[in-house]
């Protein structure tokens, strides 16, 4: 007997914008910080956040459709709570704060992403480059609020992944390490806190220097973690025995791929590691949905800039030098994938 075929895979997919613009707006809203000391009802909330009677007990109500509020009854008594989820990663004083990418994608890019289309026919980025002619980063080191907003966004969005790899990649062997494009210095702190042993840079534009120097001393790795200066794309890397890039690879086109795998290739020594951490996509190309979607974003931000397969990573590695490349795969759809020289 045939399987009956349904459309609701497909509308699903088709309104997904409502969803995610609900959950946004709770974002914004900071609908979720609100609760982290209790449950409230829809009238505290609507207080609260200055929402109108229309549409409160809609919004809230299909958060709580969507399992991202619980609700204990009905109407106006009933009372709005975090789910176990929502109180880890949406609450603002949480340490495994996520949202900081949500207000990003609420601010920027879901109103880029509206213009995919352009993007598929010309090839071109659909940012801020379209109204003022500067690129994304050159929008965003000209206003030191929007900076420092941006690498919280990054933060919180690769704190899984950091962490993952700070775990399950063997420092055992090794004793220094270079973070390439090392913004607040997130990624090189967690790896000094799990291995004493290894002594960390975090390298990084000028203008983003001093907020890697906070975090570093707020952490208390002064010493075991130093923020340096570096532009990667007119100097040398520092010589380390792992140089990590993360999510760096991807803002850039081949060429300049290229240029970067080569430069850690030179700083590294024999026996040296090169690690790119990013949502690499299956080499089969069918799966990792999330990278695939990441390198359609790369395109509206940049234009040539994309992600990459495993198999494309070891290519261009090897054709720099390096010896044998794995993929070691991290936290959702994020892996890191290492160059060995």
């Amino acid at each position: 007997m045939q399987r009956e075929i349904s459309p609701d895979q497909i509308l699903q997919i088709g309104f997904g914008f409502w969803a995610s613009k609900t959950l946004l707006s709770a974002v914004e809203l900071e609908l979720f910080s609100l609760l982290a000391d209790g449950p409230k009802t829809g009238i505290d909330l609507q207080r609260a956040t200055g929402l109108h009677p229309r549409g409160t007990y809609d919004f809230l109500d299909t958060l709580v459709a969507l399992g991202l509020l619980q609700r204990d009854g009905r109407g106006e008594t009933g009372k709005y709570a975090n789910t176990p989820s929502t109180a880890r990663y949406l609450v603002r004083q949480s340490p495994q704060y996520i949202g900081g990418i949500l207000e990003m994608a609420n601010a920027r890019l879901y109103r880029f992403w509206a213009d995919l289309t352009p993007a598929l026919k010309t090839g071109k980025p659909q940012n801020e480059i379209k109204e003022t002619g500067k690129s994304m980063f050159g929008e965003l080191y000209a206003d030191p609020a929007r900076l420092e907003q941006f690498m919280d966004a990054m933060s919180g969005i690769s704190m899984g992944n950091f962490t993952a790899f700070a775990e399950k990649f063997d420092f055992s062997k090794y004793k220094t390490l270079a973070d390439i494009g090392g913004a607040t210095g997130q990624l090189s702190s967690m790896v000094a806190t799990r291995h004493p042993h290894m002594q960390c840079r975090t390298c990084d534009l000028a203008e983003v220097r001093p907020i890697a120097e906070r975090r570093v001393r707020e952490r208390n790795l002064n010493g075991q973690v130093i923020a340096e200066t570096i532009d990667f794309f007119a100097d040398e890397f520092p010589k380390a025995d792992v140089i990590t890039m993360g999510m760096i690879l991807h803002d850039w086109n081949l060429e300049d791929k290229k240029m970067l795998i080569a430069k850690a290739f030179r700083a590294l020594p024999i026996g040296g590691a090169l690690v790119a951490i990013e949502n690499i996509i299956d080499d089969e190309r069918r799966q990792n949905a999330f990278g695939l979607m990441m390198s359609l974003n790369m395109l509206i931000e940049f234009g040539e800039a994309f992600d990459f397969t495993g198999a494309q990573f070891t290519d261009w590695c090897k054709e720099a030098g390096f010896s044998r490349c794995e993929v070691i795969p991290l936290a959702g759809p994020a892996s890191a994938a290492v160059a060995y020289k």
